[in-house]
């Protein structure tokens, strides 16, 4: 990334400089191709970052004496209320403003904070290749385990990671499967917020502090007659026990759980208070993936342990280009099954699934590494593997 501009010690911009500020800003993220533009307030600056691949790098240093006028801007753009500077809000940019066509939605969030408001622009760019279940880059095992469990009538698959491992783009990718593959069913979603829009399914928004919560709404859509749902997350214990029952009684489930791992995500299903039969006898699968950097081609240098990242024009100085997904993926059979009744501990539960012979995210991970689409501190920094190079379980 090249050196962000210092502009700590110029003069404070009038209204119309502030408009093509943050006019150039948003265009600038979109030409970079940048997931999310933060403004960050300081005691005397305003840090502009975008996420690049993952990862937050600082591109400008505005003087705190303009922040309000950035914030507001983005506020006016959005349909935010801006003489409330005490409150979070939330809205959206019109894409019409927008110079890219590629450019599907900007979702802008203010939060205040002791040095003024900080806002965060979400940018949603069209991809016809994470639309694509098949070009997603799951191994052929996973990709075939996926498809025999969504080409099923009943049953839970759970999608674990941390945020932006990319879990709603292969939830997404998953429902167009359904839908293309088996036409005439009834496909429905509930998500916090819709962030990815999909032909062919019935998409409900569920407002963070309104009265349609996630266990509401799945109460009243299983009157529905739904065949196959989408929760966006499970994130208490109530969608937890509605999502299981649903799952058992003729309902394809599919949900995200912020989890570590794949037994993590089992052993959280317990703690919430799900009987162990009841998650032997509805899960289907769980599934654990992470997005990983792609080196720059055009600059990747060979290292003693592979490649290494150097940093060029192509790649505004990261030594990364994009991202690539490595992911895991269990079934419960008889041994997990009985450990689950137990009720075992996340130690034993993972080392039954390494016994099984299911393939490691881990080892999907070392064998980019060895074809030199990434690094070894690549892995270290999201967390693969620790420093002595063992897995970070």
């Amino acid at each position: 990334m090249k050196a962000a501009k210092n502009t700590s010690e110029s003069h404070p911009a009038g209204p119309s400089d502030t408009v093509r500020l943050v006019e150039e800003l948003l265009d600038r993220a979109i030409r970079c191709g940048a997931s999310d533009i933060h403004f960050e307030p300081g005691q005397t600056s305003l840090a502009v970052r975008f996420r690049l691949d993952g990862v937050l790098s600082t591109v400008e240093t505005l003087p705190a004496i303009v922040a309000d006028n950035v914030i507001a801007r983005l506020k006016v753009l959005a349909g935010l209320l801006t003489y409330r500077n005490d409150i979070p809000q939330e809205g959206r940019i019109d894409t019409a403003l927008s110079r890219s066509n590629g450019l599907l939605d900007r979702r802008v969030a203010v939060f205040p904070t002791l040095y003024g408001q900080r806002a965060v622009v979400r940018m949603l760019y069209k991809n016809e290749q994470l639309a694509d279940l098949d070009r997603l880059g799951f191994p052929e095992g996973i990709l075939a385990g996926l498809k025999a469990v969504v080409s099923g009538n009943q049953g839970l698959l759970l999608m674990t990671g941390p945020a932006g491992s990319g879990k709603s783009t292969t939830l997404a990718a998953l429902l167009r499967y359904i839908i293309a593959r088996f036409p005439g069913k009834s496909v429905v979603t509930l998500e916090d917020p819709v962030e990815i829009r999909i032909d062919g399914a019935t998409q409900t928004p569920i407002t963070p502090h309104g009265q349609m919560t996630f266990p509401t709404a799945l109460r009243s859509l299983l009157r529905q007659d739904p065949q196959v749902l989408m929760i966006g997350e499970i994130r208490d214990a109530e969608t937890a026990r509605i999502a299981i029952e649903a799952a058992l009684t003729g309902h394809l489930l599919m949900s995200t759980l912020h989890s570590g791992t794949c037994a993590g995500a089992l052993v959280r299903l317990l703690e919430m208070g799900v009987e162990p039969y009841q998650v032997t006898s509805s899960i289907s699968a769980v599934v654990n993936q992470r997005l990983i950097r792609r080196l720059c081609t055009k600059c990747r240098r060979a290292a003693d342990n592979g490649y290494e990242a150097v940093g060029c024009e192509s790649c505004l100085g990261t030594g990364f280009k994009g991202r690539t997904l490595v992911a895991e993926m269990v079934r419960l059979d008889s041994r997990l099954r009985l450990a689950i009744l137990e009720k075992s501990d996340l130690g034993a539960l993972d080392g039954l699934i390494w016994q099984q012979g299911y393939a490691y995210i881990l080892e999907d991970a070392r064998q980019l590494v060895a074809e030199g689409v990434t690094t070894q501190q690549e892995l270290d920094s999201i967390g693969l593997i620790m420093a002595d190079g063992e897995q970070s379980r």
